[in-house]
């Protein structure tokens, strides 16, 4: 795009380009024109939470998405390894198979969701040192929960949007054996827990509520996990996991899965209560892994030689309320599907992460999808792959960009829930 030599910073620049955008500001960076923010011909800004921009500027791209095998907590085969190796495996790979120059990487950025114990003292920052990034190269930890390394890739976008950066390493982990779930020293606020419980509630009593209000039988919970199971055995058997997975320890393959039984299911105890419909089997294991991915501009990749997978072309995130955290895939997704001007029917790829059988199901219902819709986790969820907190959102982020490299298709949503009462959704585009 070429713009006057006269524009000064905060100027705003009538102007026509490939999206018709009616004015623009700008300011200078480095001495290059910089988009903070762009409004298209008779566009109201405030019914599309700020879509215009994204769609028009945020092009940012995924490239090098890879994972370690996942593998169940406290009797898998990652039980012993600690946290930073795992981060410093996925990094290191991701950093193997792009090739790109580790001096020019803005930000190791890395998701957690207990980021104490081994997992504290800034693990992003230990990853850079163990995964042999130059120490010029700083690195971050972000908690928001299971969201927190798709939130990092979301910061990451952002920061790219805005000039601050090019390239990030974005990656999560989660040692599910070795730091505890809640940590190690929970101390919910006294008055807080007493005047509003529903902020601390269990996980499991979530999807029991949401079982309860969207009449989800325990019938089709574990019909839901064994499809779970039987996609991402098959997507293991051919070897359609292989990419992704960078082993560790000479482990070469997820741990958590298992060839499903409706019999043995029916035969579980409800796990959180005893006139329940949630069991284990219908619940995402305990899980130890890592994931990593390279985010960075359209011209970073370009000039540096990258074949992305993806361009993010929008990005979400909504609060519902705590006790029952499993519905906010539904509105972040239709936040992050209205910023791109897109429709759930216009998704060909869809990754939901499976936290439970019920709170999947109870959002695939709210998003008028079936309970068997094939664009849905083709290769399985985290019902039968596992659900390392941390890393799961990268996980699914980058799964979908591989699965439209390998379908050919056009659009994807990545969407997940999150402890607290949120949601997180990321709509994707095939690179072409």
């Amino acid at each position: 795009m070429n713009f006057p030599s006269s524009l000064q910073a905060g100027q705003f620049c009538p102007s026509k380009n490939p999206c018709d955008l009616q004015s623009l500001i700008i300011i200078l960076a480095n001495g290059h024109p910089l988009i903070i923010r762009s409004v298209p011909y008779g566009h109201n800004t405030g019914q599309d939470y700020g879509g215009a921009m994204i769609g028009c500027f945020m092009r940012t791209v995924l490239a090098g998405y890879c994972r370690t095998p996942f593998q169940r907590a406290h009797r898998g085969l990652l039980k012993d390894t600690r946290p930073e190796d795992m981060a410093a495996s996925v990094v290191k790979s991701t950093i193997q198979r792009t090739g790109v120059d580790t001096e020019q990487i803005e930000d190791l950025m890395l998701g957690c969701a207990y980021p104490e114990g081994e997992q504290g003292l800034n693990l992003g920052r230990i990853a850079t040192y163990m995964s042999g990034l130059p120490y010029t190269v700083p690195g971050m930890t972000t908690n928001r929960l299971c969201g927190s390394s798709m939130q990092v890739i979301h910061t990451a976008a952002g920061s790219i949007a805005m000039g601050s950066g090019e390239a990030f390493i974005c990656a999560g982990v989660e040692s599910m054996s070795r730091v505890m779930r809640g940590g190690f020293n929970r101390e919910p606020h006294p008055e807080l827990s007493q005047s509003y419980p529903e902020a601390y509630i269990g996980m499991g009593m979530t999807a029991e509520n949401l079982a309860v209000s969207h009449n989800i039988s325990r019938e089709n919970q574990e019909v839901f996990a064994a499809n779970s199971h039987t996609k991402a055995i098959h997507a293991q058997s051919n070897g359609l996991l292989t990419d992704e997975i960078t082993p560790l320890h000479g482990i070469e393959e997820d741990g958590c899965m298992r060839p499903p039984s409706l019999e043995k299911m029916s035969n579980l105890k409800p796990a959180f209560i005893d006139s329940g419909s949630v069991t284990a089997a219908t619940s995402s294991p305990l899980t130890d892994g890592a994931a990593s991915i390279l985010v960075c501009s359209e011209n970073f990749a370009t000039e540096n030689g990258l074949t992305p997978l993806a361009t993010i072309i929008s990005t979400a995130v909504a609060g519902v309320a705590p006790e029952i955290m499993g519905y906010g895939p539904v509105p972040a997704s239709a936040k992050a599907l209205n910023r791109a001007n897109l429709t759930m029917d216009d998704m060909d790829i869809i990754e939901l992460n499976e936290a439970f059988s019920a709170q999947s199901l109870a959002c695939m219902k709210d998003m008028d999808l079936a309970i068997d819709d094939a664009r849905v986790n083709i290769d399985g969820g985290a019902l039968a792959i596992g659900h390392p907190l941390g890393a799961s959102g990268c996980r699914i982020t980058g799964k979908a960009a591989s699965l439209l490299q390998r379908t050919g298709q056009e659009y994807a949503l990545a969407t997940m829930c999150i402890g607290g009462g949120m949601g997180i959704a990321t709509v994707l585009e095939r690179w072409n």
